[in-house]
């Protein structure tokens, strides 16, 4: 902080020295002052807003997760809790779920190397996924729960303040991205947030009534949210957010939807106001009285020095996308393997649009204006070559301890019109070198698969059939450059933080 004293405030005297000192040491006095107050002020924000915060134990994190990224991308984990314990009643209601805490929103934020793009994915809370071990109060781990309910993972022994770490563990195995930092935020901390900002504009598809928020009502009640764009605080601000039945298309997908429209705008309020201290200090008070992060955002500075390093990130560069889905009768099934070739493509640190974000582990540079890469940085990796495999059968192993790349290879099989029997981990998982096993007469089918596998070795065996067990070159092809398929469809349906407030607020 720099202090400018006037110089006519003190007059210089006209013989020796000693004045001059004594000028010296008047503004030397003056700035220490100054700085000691000011210090002073921003210390009691500080320890007071250090004493709000609430961390989650790191014990219950997975002992076996994705690795970091070596490009200083960062993974944030954005936790909607819809516990009813304590105030969050009255802004919430009873409930069904009592004081347990469950997850109503849950928002991978993928942070690129650059530090000038973002990408959020929101994860359907009724998404069929696969719970690995967790950590339960009574210091009990879970057995592994495939097939089970997304937000399952959060009510993991069923206490008020949920189970962070094992929505977490579930996203690490999902996506196979190391999440770096998590924040739960609860019904009370989330209409704070939106009062210090002083509300947020939204856009509002149709009248919403109070039996639309309640539907156990049995009648249309008061009106709560009139059509149009109007600024929503505190409890307005909530119920636009967690509003499922007689808005747009009712459904789940919908409600994520205008979730993504909301923070959209929230950001843009944010940065709006200026990306500093004097904005995100009264912002981050609010938040941390109901927050609850991971060990390692356990302070005020560091959640500060976070919200700040996300400043230089244009609008039209932050992104949301929702994980491909299907429904799945009263669920959703994640879509395979679109979901794994999204997530692939964030492991690569390249936007949904296909252009690499890397920042300095790159070999272009970054136009801060424009948003856009020059050189080799921007350009997506060379598609595979064309191959056809139809009428073609291939059975698919894992010969490496990577998890997902018979997956992976599966994708890029079934892209090229390939039939997939199945996937599953090889005998020995020490393979180095691709292999593709093929009984007799069937070696010119094994060199059409070859053939999307640079560097596969052919191996022929007494058997019927053609095998592709994947190896550690594969695993490390496929984590420098990640599949060639296309994600144009995603990035058509992706919202940036600067669209139109009225758009995309319903499945459909």
């Amino acid at each position: 902080m720099q202090v400018h004293v006037g110089t006519e405030g003190v007059r210089m005297g006209v013989r020796g020295r000693k004045p001059r000192r004594s000028r010296k040491r008047w503004i030397v006095a003056v700035a220490v002052s100054f700085v000691l107050l000011v210090a002073g002020g921003v210390g009691a924000i500080y320890f007071r807003l250090n004493a709000n915060i609430s961390t989650f134990d790191s014990a219950g994190l997975s002992k076996d997760r994705p690795d970091a990224d070596d490009n200083t991308s960062v993974n944030v984990l954005l936790i909607g809790s819809d516990s009813r314990a304590g105030g969050n009643a009255k802004l919430g209601g009873k409930g069904q779920s009592g004081a347990i805490g469950r997850s109503d929103t849950t928002i991978l934020l993928h942070v690129y190397p650059d530090h000038r793009h973002a990408v959020g994915v929101s994860i359907p809370r009724d998404s069929i996924v696969d719970i690995p071990p967790c950590l339960l109060p009574d210091g009990r781990w879970s057995p592994d729960q495939p097939g089970a309910v997304f937000n399952a993972a959060f009510s993991m022994g069923d206490t008020a303040k949920g189970n962070p770490a094992c929505t977490q563990n579930t996203v690490e195995k999902l996506t196979g991205m190391r999440v770096d930092h998590t924040m739960v935020v609860d019904f009370e901390g989330f209409a704070a947030m939106t009062t210090a900002v002083h509300g947020v504009e939204v856009c509002v598809p149709n009248d919403v009534h109070s039996g639309d928020m309640n539907p156990d009502l049995g009648y249309q009640g008061k009106l709560i949210l009139p059509k149009g764009m109007q600024k929503v605080s505190g409890q307005k601000a909530l119920d636009y957010v967690r509003v499922r039945h007689g808005i747009g298309d009712s459904s789940d997908v919908g409600r994520m939807l205008r979730q993504q429209a909301f923070l959209s705008a929230l950001i843009a309020k944010i940065k709006g106001q200026g990306m500093n201290p004097t904005t995100l200090l009264p912002l981050a008070d609010a938040a941390t009285k109901s927050l609850t992060v991971d060990p390692g955002l356990g302070s005020a500075a560091k959640l500060v020095s976070f919200g700040l390093s996300l400043k230089h990130i244009d609008l039209r560069n932050i992104q949301f996308i929702t994980a491909p889905w299907r429904y799945a009768g009263p669920r959703m099934d994640l879509v395979h393997p679109d979901v794994d070739e999204l997530f692939a493509e964030l492991r690569a640190n390249r936007t949904l649009s296909g252009a690499s974000a890397a920042g300095k582990g790159g070999s272009g540079t970054l136009d801060a204006k424009s948003g856009q890469t020059s050189g080799q940085v921007g350009v997506r990796p060379s598609a595979a070559p064309h191959v056809d495999g139809t009428g073609i059968s291939v059975g698919v192993f894992n010969g490496t301890t990577t998890d997902g790349l018979a997956t992976s290879a599966s994708a890029t099989l079934s892209k090229s019109g390939f039939t997939v029997t199945g996937t599953a981990t090889a005998k020995s998982q020490d393979h180095r070198t691709t292999l593709v096993e093929y009984g007799a007469g069937e070696a010119a089918q094994a060199v059409t698969v070859a053939k999307l596998f640079p560097g596969a070795e052919l191996e022929a065996l007494p058997m019927s059939g053609i095998n592709l067990v994947v190896g550690q070159d594969y695993a490390d092809s496929a984590a420098a450059s990640g599949p060639a398929v296309p994600l144009k469809s995603l990035a058509d349906q992706a919202r940036t933080a600067d669209a139109d407030p009225c758009s995309k607020l319903s499945y459909g």
